[in-house]
């Protein structure tokens, strides 16, 4: 459901230009969403219980309850396209196609880590999946997309970014800045609030005046969008819109995904500000893994038999993922000083914006 903001910044079509239509999954397709969201979900216990043994140092966020978020608003990009994201980074990651073994090498800060040991749970990258980030500072992350739309804008890519933040984000300063900037250059960036109502353990309707959060959107003449995040079907119709209008007209919009973690804010949150009987009708009314599961179940895409083979795929791959990082290798203390710059011969050739 768009905002009044969306229909100010729509435009009409060009001539010669048909309205793009989100693609049709198969039935194979659709279960391997399902797949990733378990997947998600295995990795991030076995994640909690090694942070339980003391084999996780420092921080660990966790995304249990909000996988249909990541995997339904990653399936709508492409490959080429960028993401970004918070702390709360480990089910974009995966999402996103990066390795169970890397991520959780990570974790344990090993040399096989995505971020070579250096980054740990708040900050996975990837290269090669065009994964900007995992970033610890609250709303750090959305002028760095804002420039990273920038980029792609000044190319003439057709590229896109994607730029998830919390609700408690929202109030910070560099959030707005970042949207004025984007809204006033119409750069082709998607701000996805994953409205878990939770900022760290305050509830957003104690800490956020304006509701909902994608009211926001209006001040910036911006297209503002809500989905439910319990329904990753919803989640992709709604992202798809958003990233059309990015990819096709270069303007940015702000998608409000209504979610809920069922973990504290981290794994050292023991999370009093929430009842027991919250979180347990959360999860038999709105869990995104059961809904869509039953779902596949009803249009006959799924038997129990397979699913019950996908949970043993994803547990083994979750186990395995701790082994490799048990056996990898700490750092060497020289690497401290790797990946601070840019090789030169490895520094990007300067190019003029198209129509210079």
């Amino acid at each position: 459901m768009a905002t009044a903001g969306a229909k100010k910044t729509r435009s009409k079509e060009k001539p010669g230009k048909s309205p793009a239509v989100l693609p049709t999954l198969t039935p194979a397709e659709r279960v391997d969403l399902l797949r990733k969201m378990v997947l998600i979900r295995r990795f991030e216990q076995k994640a909690a219980q090694a942070f339980m043994q003391a084999k996780i140092k420092g921080f660990c966020h966790l995304y249990i309850g909000q996988e249909a978020v990541a995997v339904g608003s990653i399936s709508t990009l492409h490959e080429n396209d960028s993401v970004i994201t918070a702390y709360r980074d480990h089910g974009h990651a995966l999402a996103r196609g990066m390795s169970s073994r890397e991520c959780m090498a990570e974790l344990f800060g090993k040399i096989t880590g995505c971020s070579r040991g250096k980054g740990g749970s708040m900050h996975f990258f990837s290269k090669e999946k065009h994964f900007h980030g995992g970033h610890g500072i609250v709303g750090g992350q959305t002028p760095l997309a804002a420039g990273i739309a920038f980029a792609q804008k000044y190319r003439g890519s057709g590229e896109v970014t994607v730029c998830y933040l919390g609700d408690g984000a929202v109030n910070q300063g560099a959030f707005h800045e970042a949207l004025n900037l984007a809204a006033l250059w119409k750069l082709p960036v998607i701000y996805v609030i994953e409205n878990n109502e939770y900022a760290m353990g305050t509830s957003q309707h104690r800490s956020s005046a304006g509701y909902p959060l994608v009211k926001r959107a209006d001040g910036y003449d911006m297209a503002g969008i809500t989905a439910n995040g319990s329904d990753l079907d919803d989640v992709r119709e709604k992202m798809w819109d958003a990233v059309q209008l990015a990819r096709t007209e270069s303007l940015p919009s702000l998608v409000e995904i209504k979610t809920y973690r069922y973990r504290g804010h981290s794994m050292s949150d023991p999370g009093h500000y929430r009842t027991k009987d919250e979180i347990e009708n959360r999860k038999k009314e709105a869990d995104p893994l059961a809904l869509y599961r039953d779902r596949l179940y009803k249009e006959k895409a799924l038997t129990e038999k397979q699913y019950e083979e996908i949970e043993r795929q994803c547990v083994a791959e979750a186990e395995d993922s701790i082994a490799f990082a048990e056996s990898s290798p700490e750092p060497e203390v020289a690497t401290v000083f790797e990946d601070i710059f840019a090789p030169e011969d490895q520094m990007p050739e300067f190019r003029p914006p198209i129509g210079s």
